[in-house]
């Protein structure tokens, strides 16, 4: 049997305090709300049963040992149907979504150090995309297993309550997902036939809002927003070839557009917000206009809020001496402004001046991720700190010693004592200015941000061109999710991504980098071993040298690297490669344009 193992995205289950999650729990429980739309359940539960029928039908054409051209097409008109009602299971029931269209890896719970066997779409499109007759008792065995989800949506369809507020939140969340997992391939890596499905999906979007919308006569935003997704499906179905989709000009022009339209039927509507807290602000119009997301869906908790005066103090203590030891060393030491709060060193240097074992990360955009450090040790930024601090061989800090020094200063203790409310300063509280400060150093103000925003001089040729292939020829935007370029899984937000890429001690791609990266802690869990968290390329041009070990000294040498497969494509032997080891054959000219397209990426000033 083929080995599920190229696709390039690796998910994680985490803790409940690292989730901020909407009204559903892991078991796809929903807390009751004030009305039921029957109208929207009743046309999910008959998209369902034609989803259920196509199975049952390629289950048939398998046993009846039909040709693989066949199978494929009743594969993807399965997928077509499953795209329509993508919005409403995605949304309510997110733990059924993830075994009906996640990765084809293992997904991992964490706390237990287990793997569990990955199924859904994406398995069976690895055996169909060619698909092997040895297989068939597999592929009908999985096949078995996606009716058994299919009878999931439909009882929990049939019971549960859903609002009007809900379904709203569900499909815009959807046309933000075409918008950065859609749009990009995400979850058709082997046979990449995304373009073909996003009709599907934004039909989905139409068909629901039709449901909810109290009176299609007089509403003026529904027909608007109805005749923008008609337009960008047309424009979808006269291009379907990821390689020379005009992606840079669909964004703005139509999905934006969507949207912002999303909004003013909302507001016509007179829909209600869903209270909770997400990454994605409710009255953003856009991924890309400022202010757009909010940095307390990624904090410990509510005492954790960003404000603008805890990251005045923490950048004040950022760029103190007095968080080490011996008052040699700050925070800015080894997180320079100027290079994007890296160092510009393959490995950073401790304190007696010797290399450590990774390259500095930046801290520009560190915010919006779920695991920091390149090996993810800690959940969210108020750890981090606390471990850099501490570290014997990066500041050797002591924070009962510090906390002693600050509550000594008159300013700092003021500081705190505003802003806390507290006689004390505490530290969590410390490590929560630090947090804040680099909170703040997500600016959104790059070239490419500007174009996205509409202005369409922002971006070179050269530039578009390099964007256009970095979401599809070279499938860049798989692993690097837009808008944020990390890995930071949109439209939800709740999960950041790791690879394991089978990176070489250097640029010259001979020998294979061994370190264990996030394995060192889940040593029994084969997925794991030598995988790093996948980080922005927002200001990537500043932060050379790149990867974990700082072995690429430039974008050349790193887009070379992915250009043949990544490890396993230059030959090494890793087992558990996340990365398609299938050269990009990129050429001279369109790696460099891919190059220019990530120097959009640096901000402004």
């Amino acid at each position: 049997m083929k080995k599920l193992s190229t696709y390039p995205i690796l998910l994680f289950l985490y803790s409940a305090a690292a989730l901020f999650v909407l009204s559903y729990c892991k078991n796809d429980k929903l807390q009751p709300v004030s009305e039921d739309l029957g109208s929207v359940k009743k046309e999910i539960l008959k998209t369902n049963s034609q989803f259920e029928k196509q199975i049952n039908e390629l289950i048939s054409l398998i046993s009846g040992n039909s040709d693989e051209k066949v199978l494929q097409g009743k594969f993807e008109d399965m997928r077509k149907t499953y795209k329509t009602m993508e919005w409403a299971v995605e949304y309510f029931l997110p733990h059924s979504a993830r075994f009906i269209n996640g990765p084809a890896l293992p997904e991992i719970e964490m706390d237990e150090h287990t793997e569990i066997e990955p199924e859904g779409l994406q398995v069976l499109e690895e055996m169909l995309y060619p698909y092997d007759r040895e297989n068939k008792d597999e592929v009908i065995r999985f096949l078995k297993k996606l009716i058994n989800k299919s009878n999931t949506i439909e009882t929990n369809f049939q019971v549960i309550t859903i609002g009007k507020d809900q379904v709203f939140d569900a499909v815009r969340q959807e046309v933000f997902r075409v918008s950065s997992l859609g749009i990009s391939g995400f979850d058709t890596p082997v046979s990449g036939t995304f373009l073909q499905e996003i009709p599907y999906s934004l039909e989905g979007v139409t068909q629901t809002l039709r449901l909810i919308s109290t009176d299609q006569s007089r509403q003026r935003s529904l027909k608007v927003i109805i005749a923008e997704i008609s337009s960008a499906i047309e424009i979808v179905k006269k291009n379907t070839n990821k390689n020379t989709f005009d992606y840079v000009n669909f964004i703005p022009d139509h999905l934006n557009k969507i949207t912002s339209l999303l909004l003013e039927f909302k507001k016509q509507e007179k829909i209600p917000d869903v209270e909770v807290t997400t990454a994605l602000n409710k009255d953003a119009t856009t991924f890309f206009v400022r202010n757009a997301f909010n940095p307390n869906a990624f904090t410990p908790g509510k005492e954790f809020a960003f404000s603008e005066a805890k990251a005045a103090l923490g950048q004040q203590l950022f760029n103190d001496k007095i968080l080490s030891n011996n008052n040699n060393r700050s925070c800015a030491t080894c997180h320079i402004p100027e290079k994007a709060f890296t160092d510009g060193l393959a490995k950073s240097m401790s304190l007696v001046n010797s290399e450590l074992a990774r390259n500095s990360p930046s801290l520009n955009y560190a915010g919006f991720q779920h695991g920091q450090f390149w090996d993810m040790r800690k959940d969210d930024l108020e750890g981090q700190s606390s471990d850099v601090i501490s570290n014997k061989e990066e500041m050797h800090g002591d924070l009962t010693v510090i906390l002693g020094k600050i509550n000594q200063n008159k300013e700092y203790q003021a500081a705190f004592q505003k802003i806390y409310q507290s006689q004390k300063t505490e530290v969590w509280q410390l490590q929560n200015v630090l947090a804040s400060y680099i909170r703040s150093l997500a600016r959104f103000s790059s070239d490419f941000d500007e174009y996205m925003r509409g202005n369409k001089s922002a971006m070179t040729e050269n530039q578009k061109k390099g964007f256009n292939l970095f979401v599809g020829k070279a499938q860049c935007a798989i692993c690097h999710f837009i808008p944020l370029f990390n890995g930071t899984v949109p439209p939800a937000f709740k999960k950041t991504e790791q690879e394991v890429l089978g990176i070489a001690v250097d640029g010259e791609n001979k020998a294979a980098d061994r370190d264990p990266g996030r394995g060192k802690f889940h040593e029994t869990v084969l997925s794991l071993q030598n995988s790093f968290k996948t980080p922005t390329l927002r200001n990537i041009s500043k932060t050379g040298p790149y990867m974990h070990n700082g072995g690429y000294k430039t974008l050349k040498e790193v887009m070379n690297f992915y250009n043949k497969g990544g490890g396993k494509g230059l030959g090494f032997t890793i087992k558990n490669q996340t990365l398609s080891n299938a050269p990009l054959q990129l050429t001279e000219e369109e790696t460099g344009n891919i190059i220019d397209f990530m120097k959009a990426l640096n901000d402004k000033q």
